[in-house]
């Protein structure tokens, strides 16, 4: 008889394992094929048009980096003109012959302008993203109350004023709703793009935008002639008047009030020139050959821009957003001769202590560009305000001229949202194309052999039993199981049951759901279910004799089952998959981990799992992948199903429940902050900016669905983007540039919230005040994503040339511009640690050569540096050391009741160590203890608990608690610096005569190295290629 194409097995949980399929010889897989219909979408399925586009790009390198670049990668020549000479770095530009000609396989050319994130090029109409922060405590100035930021975020909409190029991580958009009243009773956009873009019917009473023929260099460098499929042009602008011309009657007198307008503005700014101090600081010549102690003994503060002091209090917080450079070139040509690259920073959804949180009908916004109303906009009068981006007069309407705070009336320059940089709005039903979805959480779980042996499995489940009560969401929250090792197995939770029912589906090739309706159940009616499933399933599997991991088959399960309301899908995968569609071949030769030739594989080795992602995102779904391996595992291919679709990566290598304490400590920590922290769902996120400024790359994870629109599945308050900014026209009509990041996402309570951010910084015209401005950690941060996008779409050693060419070119052109004379090596203080942050860069993970490094361990630094914001990132790059066994209060941080010891900072050379000393390295994820030889015995007794330096155990990871107040003071240091980071380093005491201590030692950046420089060495190589 013929079998059955679908087996269909109903069982019971407490069971034995499965049974075993037959020997299952890898295969191909075919094609990933998307489902013909979806059940009951929230979301229309892409329009025909974009499949056609998100095809195209599907076949992209893995990184982005330039304008015009591939998705993580630079551009890449089909006329690298010999005789160019490179003028900047990375997607700065590299040398154009050093840049491989390749021709372009995933853009194709359309009428629109083109775009590229994350290296992908797609032809778009110009949307923007928003983002949120600031330092100052928020006051209570909200429709509501102030409320604590515990809530998720809200989507977005895109502008249309402020027309800007980007980059793509891939192509096409959906359809999506953000719009709501809006301050001048403006007709409700029916998608994300109107929403956001504010193409209004009203359009004719622009003044008429006079014929530009400008185009928009990429990037503050002259890049090599790109294909023609990368190119972009500058779209058409539908209003480029000046700044002030055709926007206010003329004659009229602006109306006298406490809020500064624009031309005041102007006049207390002033430029630099007129704030001495700053410039003596700034650009204080630093010789770097002499002046060996450059790094400060404390964390570096963030930049305050030059601005007046009513400014500088409502500007946003440097922690959300922040820029490369504090002071905004006033031109293209000017941002050219400083050879630093433009861009931002973004940690939109932060955690903050206090978010000013508004109630209203009225969002106002600018008619013209969509501008949410902030604190930098201008009030001609009461009933009269111009926006600060694309300077457009709009009107007040009348529920805005009442303050809600102070219960007056007429003072609408008094409200909060112009009081504050960061707000987050209740959104309308306006801003919805459907109902709010509850909160999802579908868990895919590897039980082949080899994830039962690292026991996760029995973690995983009693981390989610201990937090299954603050899993985010109301009584409409929504979970469901599948695991898989060569088959795939889902579990019936419907409320009514006795116990859980595991269904086993052993057709991988065409994978279906056996009963879909009662697969995601709601947690709250079928909690005891869950309760029970999460018991069991650990033992269930303890005999498994699978070796088989059908990885893409789960995933498009998850798919199907995720569909009709979009979630979240947390994957934890132990292994290469080697069965169904997505399978896996190992790329990684053991022997060239320490070449210094170049590193081959860092791109996906099949398109799979970026399609599938795709898809995801267009139905609202994000995929968090969690990867606990010891062997090879191709992160560069596995983790491109969460890049695509707004995803998170955790990975723990030689993960064992026994064998590898501090990593299982890790994966606990991690995990219950995963299940328990804030998240967003269904949310976009645009950046609108200055008329005159434009966006041509994203860095990050996530979707972008038009030029300046990013679709974010899920948004969490971990993640961290990046973008690049070009200057179109010149901005000598303002002396001020506005950004605003703006974030529409439905809460885990199924609220529709707009969370916005405002950034203002002064424009300059002097390339004295360029340098004096610049924020080295950010421009390190946007250098290091770029030099990532470069490594994967050229080659390593191309993407570590272009940051050594960022130095040299920077610092040739403050020499050309101060009359120095050429002796020493000279960098404006602004950039002093601007050489040491680039050597620190070429010795990680991510981009070192010459030492040993697992094919996946690269991968995953590479990641991080894409994905995290930028406090975390300058932790990987550049850790911090301290001396700790002579801890004490004085200098101390006062928090609550606790006394913070404040050690000093230490430059990373073991000069700095001493045998008599203890040191603590914070490296972001990793925290090393190292103990000299003949550090004191007290120390060693009173905070490690042990008698003397030999009785140290090999592999202590705790700290343990001692009642004496050495041990409180490491212990309360050690907590504050571990409470200051979302992801939980790991411990590692490391003894003076350790093996492990190599590990240590490779963070000393400054030390030299078999195959890396010292300081002193890449300072000396950096004068002689400034000498060429």
């Amino acid at each position: 008889m013929m079998q059955p194409k679908r087996r269909l097995l109903g069982l019971t949980v407490p069971l034995a394992p499965p049974p075993s399929s037959a020997h299952h010889a890898p295969q191909h897989p075919p094609p990933f094929k998307q489902l013909t219909s979806y059940p009951a979408p929230y979301y229309a399925p892409y329009p025909a048009s974009q499949g056609l586009a998100a095809t195209a790009a599907l076949s992209a390198p893995l990184y982005p980096s330039a304008p015009g670049a591939n998705q993580y990668s630079t551009p890449r020549s089909s006329q690298a003109p010999q005789a160019q000479l490179y003028q900047g770095p990375l997607g700065i530009g590299a040398p154009p012959a050093a840049v491989s000609a390749a021709p372009c396989t995933y853009a194709t050319p359309s009428s629109g302008p083109q775009v590229a994130v994350n290296g992908q090029v797609s032809a778009v109409s110009p949307p923007v993203l928003q983002h949120y922060d600031q330092t100052q405590p928020v006051v209570t100035q909200s429709y509501k109350a102030l409320e604590p930021n515990t809530g998720d975020c809200a989507g977005e909409r895109p502008p249309s004023g402020t027309p800007s190029n980007s980059v793509h991580s891939s192509p096409g958009h959906h359809p999506g709703a953000d719009s709501s009243t809006t301050g001048s009773s403006s007709p409700v956009p029916n998608n994300y793009e109107s929403l956001e873009d504010g193409s209004y019917p009203d359009s004719s009473s622009l003044p008429p935008p006079p014929p530009s023929s400008k185009v928009a260099p990429p990037f503050g460098y002259s890049y090599p002639n790109l294909h023609p499929a990368y190119q972009q042009k500058a779209p058409s602008r539908t209003d480029t008047t000046p700044s002030y011309g055709g926007c206010n009657p003329p004659g009229y007198q602006p109306f006298s009030q406490p809020f500064p307008s624009m031309s005041q503005l102007s006049t207390t700014l002033g430029g630099l020139s007129g704030v001495p101090e700053l410039q003596v600081e700034g650009l204080r010549p630093v010789n770097l050959l002499q002046e060996r102690n450059i790094l400060p003994p404390s964390p570096l503060p963030n930049p305050e821009p030059n601005l007046s002091a009513d400014l500088r209090k409502v500007n946003c917080s440097p922690d959300t957003f922040r820029c490369t450079l504090t002071n905004i070139p006033q031109t293209q040509a000017l941002l050219n001769k400083a050879k630093l690259p433009l861009g931002l920073l973004l940690h939109p959804f932060r955690d903050l202590t206090q978010l000013p949180v508004i109630t209203s009908n009225t969002i106002v916004r600018c008619r013209s560009c969509r501008t949410y109303i902030n604190p930098f906009v201008t009030f001609l009068d009461q009933r009269r305000w111009k926006c600060n981006l694309c300077y457009r007069v709009n009107d007040v309407p009348d529920e805005f001229m009442y303050n809600p705070v102070t219960r007056s009336y007429g003072e609408p320059h008094k409200r909060p949202e112009v009081q504050n940089s960061t707000v987050e709005f209740i959104a309308s039903s306006d801003y919805m194309l459907r109902p709010p979805q509850p909160a999802v959480y579908l868990f895919v779980l590897d039980v082949s052999h080899s994830a039962v042996e690292t026991g996760y499995l029995t973690i995983f489940c009693q981390s989610l039993l201990d937090n299954l009560d603050k899993l985010p969401g109301d009584t409409r929250t929504r979970v469901g199981f599948v695991t898989f090792d060569s088959t795939i197995h889902f579990y019936n939770l419907q409320e009514g049951l006795s116990q859980p029912q595991m269904l086993v589906v052993s057709d991988i090739e065409d994978i279906f759901l056996p009963t879909p309706d009662s697969l995601l159940v709601n947690l709250k009616e079928s909690r005891e279910l869950v309760k029970d499933l999460l018991s069991s399933l650990p033992g269930m599997f303890t005999h498994t004799r699978e070796t088989h991991s059908s990885l893409g088959p789960a995933l498009q399960a998850a798919f199907k089952l995720m569909s009709p309301t979009g979630g979240r899908v947390s994957v934890f995968q132990t292994q290469l998959p080697t069965l169904g569609a997505g399978l896996l071949q190992s790329r990684e030769d053991p022997n060239l981990r320490s070449s210094t030739k170049g590193v081959q594989h860092l791109g996906p080795a099949t398109d799979f799992y970026k399609k599938l992602a795709l898809d995801c995102s267009g139905q609202q779904i994000a995929v968090d992948l969690f990867l606990l391996t010891s062997q090879y595992s191709d992160l560069a291919s596995l983790a491109c199903v969460a890049k695509y679709s707004a995803g998170s990566i955790y990975y723990y290598p030689s993960f064992h429940h026994v064998h590898n304490l501090p990593q299982l400590e890790k994966f606990q920590k991690d995990l219950q902050r995963y299940l328990t922290r804030k998240i967003g769902f269904e949310a976009v996120m645009r950046i609108r900016c200055t008329k005159g400024l434009s966006i041509h790359t994203f860095h990050g994870n996530f979707f972008v669905r038009s030029t300046d629109l990013l679709s974010l599945a899920n948004v969490n308050p971990d993640s961290g983007f990046a973008v690049q900014m070009s200057i179109d026209e010149s901005l000598a009509d303002t002396s001020l540039a506005c950004f605003q990041a703006a974030l529409l996402y439905t809460s885990s309570k199924g609220k529709r919230r707009i969370r916005v951010h405002t950034l203002c910084l002064p424009v300059v015209s002097q390339l004295s005040d360029v340098f004096a401005g610049a924020d080295i950690q950010a421009v390190t941060c946007l250098l290091a994503n770029m030099a990532i996008d470069r490594s994967v779409s050229s080659s390593l050693s191309d993407a570590r040339d272009a940051l050594v060419n960022a130095v040299v070119d920077s610092l040739s052109a403050y020499r050309g511009t101060s009359n120095l004379q050429p002796a020493g090596l000279v960098a404006p203080s602004a950039l002093r640690l601007f050489p040491l942050y680039v050597l620190a860069l070429l010795k990680q993970k991510a981009l070192r050569t010459g030492t040993s490094t697992r094919l996946d361990d690269r991968v995953f630094a590479m990641c991080e540096f894409k994905s995290q914001p930028l406090q975390h990132v300058m932790r990987l790059v550049h850790p911090n050391l301290y001396r700790v066994d002579d801890l004490s209060d004085q200098g101390a941080l006062h928090l609550n009741d606790r006394m913070v010891p404040q050690p000093q900072l230490l430059q990373l050379t073991a000069e700095k160590l001493t045998r008599e000393g203890a040191f603590l390295m914070d490296c972001g994820n990793l925290l090393y203890l190292w103990v000299g030889k003949s550090c004191s015995e007290s120390f060693i007794r009173d905070v490690l608990g042990c008698p003397n330096h030999s009785s140290i155990p090999q592999n202590m990871s705790q700290i343990p608690e001692q009642d004496n107040p050495p041990s409180a003071r490491m212990r309360t240091f050690l907590s504050w610096l571990q409470e200051l980071r979302s992801f939980w380093p790991v411990l590692h005491v490391v003894k003076d005569d350790a093996s492990a201590k190599t590990s240590f030692f490779q963070h000393l950046v400054e030390d030299r190295t078999e195959s890396a420089f010292s300081y002193y060495e890449f300072l000396l190589h950096i004068q002689q290629q400034m000498s060429k």
